[in-house]
C-alpha cells in the first residue's frame, strides 16, 4: 500500500473512532470520554497532514485537484481551524458536532479515485495556491459555524422547555454559541471574498476574463450573496441568536452543493476528474 494511501486510511480510522466517542459523549456523562474524542481527533489530524504533505511532494503542488483530494483537504482545513477555536474558546462537546462532518467528508473522499495526477496547464499558477487556499478555509469556517449553529438550536430548545440538566449543562450557553457563529461567519465572509477576487484575476491571466458565468462562479456567486445577506440582516436588522443559526446551517448545505453538487452534477472548467 502507497504510503499516502496508508496514511489517509489511518487518518480516516482515527476520525472514525473520534466521531463515535463524540456521539457517546452526547449521551453520557463521562468526561474521559470527552478526552479520547479530542485524542482520536488529534491523531488523525496529524497522519491526515502526513497524506497531504506525502500528496504535496508526489504531485508537486497543493493536492486539491480532483475530488478525492478537494474533499480530503477540505476536511483538513475544518480540523484546523477546529483546533483553533477548541484552544481559544474551549467550546464543551464542539468536537462533538464538529467531527461528524469531518467524517462525511473524508467517507466522501474515500470513494473517489485516488490517482496522483499531473497539474493540467490551466492550474500551473501561482494564484492556484492562494485561490484554492483561501476558499477552504472560508468553507472550512462555514462547516464550523454549521456545527456551532446545530448546538445553539439544542440548547435555545433547552432553555424553551426548561430542561437545564444534563446536555444543558455540558453545553456552551447561547450568548457565547451565538458570538462565536458570528466570529465564523465574519471570518469566512472575507476568505471567501478573497477567493473569488483571486479567482478571478487567475481566470483574467489564463482566459482573458474575469468572469465566465462558470456554474462553479455563479453558485459561489450566490453563496456569497446569502453570506453578504446574513451579515447584512444581523447588522441592521438584529437577526442574531436562533434566527442566525439557522441561516448559518441553510448557508452551509449551500456550501455543499457549491462545493460538491456542482462539480459532481454540472458542467465547467472547474469540473474535477
Amino acid at each position: 500500500m502507497e504510503t499516502n494511501v496508508l496514511l489517509f486510511e489511518l487518518a480516516l480510522t482515527f476520525y472514525s473512532l473520534a466521531t463515535i466517542a463524540g456521539v457517546i459523549e452526547l449521551f453520557r456523562k463521562i468526561k474521559t470520554t470527552s478526552k479520547a474524542t479530542l485524542y482520536f481527533a488529534l491523531m488523525g489530524f496529524v497522519l491526515h497532514t502526513g497524506n497531504i504533505v506525502v500528496r504535496y511532494i508526489q504531485g508537486g503542488h497543493l493536492p486539491a485537484t480532483n475530488l478525492h483530494e478537494s474533499t480530503s483537504f477540505l476536511a483538513w482545513c475544518i480540523l484546523l481551524l477546529f483546533f483553533f477555536h477548541e484552544y481559544r474558546y474551549k467550546l464543551g462537546l464542539l468536537s462533538s458536532f464538529i467531527m461528524p462532518i469531518v467524517l462525511i467528508f473524508m467517507l466522501s473522499s474515500s470513494v473517489f479515485p485516488r490517482e496522483i495526477t499531473e497539474l493540467s496547464p490551466v492550474l500551473k499558477s501561482y494564484w492556484f495556491g492562494f485561490h484554492v487556499a483561501l476558499a477552504f478555509l472560508g468553507d472550512a469556517a462555514f462547516a464550523m459555524a454549521c456545527g456551532i449553529g446545530i448546538m445553539y438550536l439544542i440548547q435555545e430548545r433547552f432553555v424553551k422547555h426548561k430542561h437545564l440538566g444534563g446536555l444543558f449543562q455540558r453545553l456552551p450557553n447561547l450568548q457565547s454559541l451565538d458570538e462565536v457563529n458570528y466570529h465564523l461567519i465574519t471570518l469566512g465572509f472575507p476568505l471567501l471574498t478573497l477567493a473569488m477576487i483571486t479567482g478571478a484575476i487567475w481566470a483574467k491571466s489564463v482566459w482573458g476574463t474575469y468572469w465566465r458565468w462558470d456554474p462553479k462562479e455563479v453558485w459561489s456567486l450566490i453563496t456569497w450573496l446569502i453570506y453578504a445577506l446574513v451579515l447584512h440582516l444581523r447588522l441592521t436588522v438584529g437577526w442574531r441568536g436562533k434566527k442566525a443559526a439557522i441561516l448559518s446551517i441553510a448557508g452551509f448545505l449551500l456550501v455543499i452543493f457549491t462545493f460538491l453538487g456542482v462539480a459532481l452534477l454540472l458542467k465547467g472548467i472547474h469540473v474535477f476528474e
